[in-house]
This record gives structure tokens, sequence and C-alpha cells, in this order.
């Protein structure tokens, strides 16, 4: 089928409003100037794709989720040089133009031209490229992966290895270099130290695995749901805490595991309560706590000021610090050397018309990360 230029009508998932998703017929615009078009291979179902759905993350409704996505080039708009029709590509939920101060700056990642804080839902024309019944259709971090093509800026789009498999690498977009970045790059988690984890989903299961792969002796996870302890395990957990379970708070458990506090704190849920408890499991003097969970707008949390001179460190961490167009093919090409082994954080494989199963099997908490096959 010949679909240069053409708009093309395809499956996608749509949230008409909060708490619903269908999944639609949808047409897809050819891209315009600096974008480009994809075909969809496979998708990964995000925490953050869950708090869109629900309105948690303030999005624009109706509008078709998913940001941690890969899938070949169907068709380049005028003036893109940097991939060509038949490359394989990850999206990238933050962009990297190259240009504005956060892309300029040694360790900044966080592009000013990215669609998160807050979002437009629109491309950077101020438009959308999908209709459905006639209506616009709003974008997601102007990735919008749960449909089969989708029509990204130029900058939100990267190539990568013709050797990697289609079918596994979209969760490089998200889940590795955010969960395992934030341990390695982020963080850099010395050997021999110790580590706390608050949340053992997909961010935090990948979390411990760059823990470990840097050599930490102990890594405790904390989570409510007692299912996900096993797999935590395998993957180098060497404790678990239940903090309903506990009859004082989680952090003053942890601290008398470690006798003053762990060197390294992550938080991969998004709760401010969970953001303290992470920072007061940190040792005084030279703890580092990260913060990778995204929390619903204007939450405020508090911490004791007269704790906070003595030397610990807090940070937020997106996508492991990595700038994406830079760095993502790389850890594919790692991932393709055997350097980084990304397969046990994928527990879940199923048909994209099967996305309210697979949404399902999510929030049951019976899954690492799904992924969802075109």
């Amino acid at each position: 089928m010949d679909t240069l230029g053409k708009t093309i009508t395809c499956l996608a998932a749509i949230a008409w409003k909060k708490n619903s998703l269908s999944l639609e017929n949808v047409e897809v615009e050819p891209p315009k100037a600096g974008e480009v078009r994809i075909k969809m291979t496979s998708t990964g179902i995000c925490g953050s794709d869950d708090h869109t759905i629900k309105g948690i993350i303030t999005v624009k409704y109706p509008f078709i989720p998913g940001h941690e996505g890969a899938g070949i080039v169907e068709s380049v708009g005028e003036g893109v040089s940097s991939v060509q029709p038949g490359d394989k590509v990850l999206t990238l939920p933050v962009p990297q133009c190259r240009e504005c101060s956060a892309c300029l700056h040694p360790k900044g990642n966080f592009c000013e031209k990215q669609d998160l804080l807050p979002s437009s839902g629109l491309m950077l024309d101020g438009t959308s490229r999908f209709t459905c019944k006639g209506e616009k259709i709003y974008h997601c971090f102007r990735t919008s992966t749960f449909t089969e093509y989708t029509v990204v800026p130029e900058i939100s789009v990267v190539k990568i290895d013709a050797a990697a498999p289609m079918d596994k690498i979209c969760i490089m977009s998200c889940e590795v270099p955010t969960g395992y970045g934030a341990a390695v790059h982020s963080a850099q988690v010395t050997p021999g130290s110790t580590c706390v984890v608050f949340g053992l989903g997909g961010i935090g299961s990948a979390i411990v695995m760059g823990c470990k792969a840097s050599g930490a002796s102990r890594i405790i996870g904390v989570d409510i749901n007692e299912e996900k302890f096993p797999r935590a395990k395998a993957l180098g957990v060497t404790d678990v805490l239940n903090p309903s379970n506990l009859k004082k708070p989680v952090q003053e458990v942890v601290k008398e595991m470690t006798g003053i506090g762990v060197d390294f704190a992550f938080e991969a849920i998004g709760l401010t309560e969970t953001m303290v408890a992470a920072w007061d499991s940190c040792n005084l003097s030279h703890g580092v706590c990260i913060i990778t969970g995204v929390s619903a707008p204007n939450l405020q949390f508090s911490l004791s000021g007269q704790t906070v001179f003595t030397g610990r460190t807090l940070k937020g961490s997106c996508l492991g610090d990595y700038k994406t167009k830079d760095c993502f093919p790389q850890l594919v090409t790692a991932y393709l050397q055997n350097k980084i082994n990304i397969d046990p954080l994928i527990t879940h494989q199923l048909p994209f018309d099967q996305l309210h199963k697979a949404f399902e099997v999510y929030h049951a908490g019976k899954t690492i990360r799904c992924v969802l096959l075109f």
C-alpha cells in the first residue's frame, strides 16, 4: 500500500475523558516539515501512561496515550535529515533539540521543547495530526505510541541499530534509561554501597538492575504489593519491606537495617510521602536521594530544615539524565553487545488489540513491563 503523502486510517487507543480508553479508527495525517511518521512495532505500558489516562498528569482530552515506543519510519517531512524511511527508531518522550539551554548544558536533558510540563497535546506548530469521527485528537508528549501509526517531531525520534529486536527495544525509550540510568548515570551508584528502592514496578525494577550492575552490596526493595517481591529478588533485591506491615515508618526501619541510612535512595512511585521517606532513609552525611516518580501537579512536600545542611543530596532524574538523541542509540547498542540485559524487565507481550487486557495485568501488579505488539 502506497501511503506516502496520504492520510492513513489505522487502529489507535483514544482516551476520550478521564479513565476512559477505547480502540478506534483514526486518521493520521502525513508529516509536515520537520516531522516524521512512524509505523509502530511495539510500545510499553508505563506508569506515566496510566497517570495521563487517569488525569494525574495533566493532559488535554481526547488524546492518544503512549510514549515508550519503537517503530519503523514510514515517511518524513521536508527538511528531515536524521532519519529516513525504513529506519528503525525509538520515540523520545523528552526530545533533544540541541539548541535550548538544557540541551546546550553539559548535564541538562529536560529540553525546553518538551511537551510534558505542561502538556499542550499539539505538535510544535500548534496543530494535531490525529482525527477521529471528525474530531481533533490531541497528542501525548508529542509521541502518542498507542496507535499503529504516529507522527512526531524530528527532535523526538532517533535512529537505532538495524539489528535491534523491535518487539523488545521499545523499553529503551523510557523504562531502561529512566530506571537503569537513574542508578548508573544519575546517582552513579558505587561498588559495595547500600541502596533502597521505593516502588518495584517497571521503573523500580530497572533501578534495581542498575544498582546491581553498579556493584551495590545491599538493595532494599519497598512496595505494598508483595507479589512483586520474587521478581525483585531475582533482579538483585536483597531485602524486601512492605510498609503496610511495619509498626514504624519505613525510613526508620531502613535506618535500623543499615545502621545509619543508605548511600543511595530511589523513589519510583510519584507520591510525596514516599519522596520524603526516601530522603529520610539516606545517610545524613553523604546519602543521595534520586526522585524519578512523577507526582500530580501542585503537590508539595516538606523536609526538616535542620537536617538539610548535613550533606545529603536530593536530586530529580528524568530519563536517567541522558541526552536522548545522543545516548539512547548507545544504550541499544550496549544491549545488542550483551552489556545490558533488558529481557527480564519484559514479563508480558500482547497484541495491540488486547490493550484492555494489558492494562488489567498492569493494574493487578502482575507485570514488570507489558509490551504491546503491532
